[in-house]
């Protein structure tokens, strides 16, 4: 694919953002790019175990996100075949030569918010904005466009090893990674990398890795009562909104560590039946984050901790479940004293950082940790891409010169 082909299958995806689990019309396109290569594509059970999800997106919602990729123009058959078995796609393209099994992780889901319409905004003066309700506000779009374009350079076999691109859903929420390590995708992989677009970063900076980050637990809390009439028999009810509300606040109290930093957040709280009902029902959503992923089990063990007391004291039964979860990441220095030559001799890039402390959080560092737990290796590249606005902003975009650099300095890593 040349430039002239990736910035149009990059924004063929930002005009058509899906959100976590709904990629439905992604998938489709990001299968239809690969056609006539020489390669190995996974789809469904293979690529991706959905069996543990927590709070799947709901028949009635698939069914939404599936008629509107038909809509954008994506078969029907495509549509359906990816709204009943899932987005995650795995894709091997075998190298000549024996060698690694490459692993690349590449996110494909979008943001629920509305992109700007300011004239100004890139993709508005382009034509490409989306107007769905969802936004590539970070880059995913871009990250989808740099494996496939990867595959495509490499499809002249002429390397050593295996690369498999795994196009992993729902990154945001930090969700899709751990159904594609439970589907064994990632048990065969020798060194396991990561790209991001880095808005905050000029176009021709790169940084070898990502480091630390904030590992996370995103939990729903099921609050289950009784209903009985406020004024008339109040103290036949339950009340599950009182527990959710005494969880919420012993939740934000809980104390920070010294031996780490951390963060937890009350996100949502939805209970009751009506105004003179004893509310039979709550559900609450929270998350604990932390630079240490011991201390985050800590927190989520004294959330369940406070849960378990709230729900007692109301009569309530309560359910905590984990949605999503993400780990801290250590890089190899070999892998990333690799990434650093590489990037250095290219010519499109003009700043080279060796690591950065990584803020966030990213289910792709659970893929790391899993082929380094198994004896391999791991880096996160970051590539900078001159963002007007800042990361999940409605003015987010990214510097579409940024995703030729990125794909040749992993061309360049995986030939050696």
């Amino acid at each position: 694919m040349d430039l002239e082909q990736l910035v149009a299958f990059r924004r063929e995806l930002h005009r058509n953002p899906e959100p976590a689990f709904l990629e439905i019309g992604t998938a489709a396109r990001i299968e239809q790019a690969l056609e006539g290569l020489e390669i190995r594509v996974r789809t469904g059970k293979a690529a991706q175990d959905l069996s543990g999800v927590v709070n799947f997106p709901a028949p009635e919602t698939l069914d939404e996100w599936a008629a509107r990729a038909v809509d954008s123009g994506v078969p029907e058959e495509r549509a359906r075949y990816f709204r009943e078995n899932g987005t995650a796609l795995v894709v091997d393209v075998v190298g000549a030569r024996p060698g690694p099994r490459w692993g690349l992780r590449v996110d494909i889901d979008a943001l629920p918010m509305r992109e700007s319409a300011d004239a100004a905004h890139f993709p508005v003066a382009g034509g490409f904005a989306a107007t769905n309700g969802a936004m590539h506000a970070c880059g995913h779009d871009a990250h989808a466009t740099i494996g496939v374009g990867l595959l495509h350079r490499l499809s002249d076999h002429d390397f050593a090893g295996t690369l498999r691109v795994l196009f992993q859903p729902a990154e945001e929420g930090v969700r899709g990674a751990q159904t594609m390590i439970d589907a064994g995708v990632a048990d065969e992989i020798d060194n396991m990398l990561a790209v991001h677009m880095a808005g905050d970063m000029a176009v021709g900076g790169v940084v070898g890795s990502f480091t630390g980050g904030m590992a996370t637990r995103k939990l729903k809390v099921d609050f289950a009562g009784k209903a009985a009439h406020a004024a008339g028999t109040p103290e036949a009810g339950r009340n599950a909104l009182l527990a959710a509300s005494m969880s919420a606040l012993g939740i934000m109290g809980l104390p920070r560590f010294s031996s780490a930093d951390t963060r937890l957040n009350v996100g949502t709280l939805v209970a009751g039946d009506g105004v003179n009902i004893v509310p039979s029902s709550a559900v609450m959503t929270c998350e604990a984050r932390a630079t240490d992923d011991e201390v985050v089990d800590e927190l989520v063990d004294r959330v369940r901790s406070i849960v378990e007391g709230a729900s007692l004291a109301q009569g309530v039964r309560a359910n905590v479940a984990v949605m999503g979860q993400s780990a801290t990441v250590a890089p190899d220095d070999e892998l990333v004293d690799r990434i650093v030559d590489v990037a250095t001799a290219n010519d499109g890039v003009t700043e080279v950082v060796r690591t950065r402390a990584f803020a966030g959080s990213d289910d792709a560092n659970l893929l790391i940790r899993h082929v380094q737990r198994r004896g391999g290796k791991g880096a996160y590249l970051m590539v900078g891409a001159g963002s007007p606005g800042p990361h999940h902003s409605a003015n987010f975009d990214i510097a579409e010169e940024s995703i030729p650099t990125a794909i040749e300095i992993l061309e360049s890593l995986i030939r050696g």
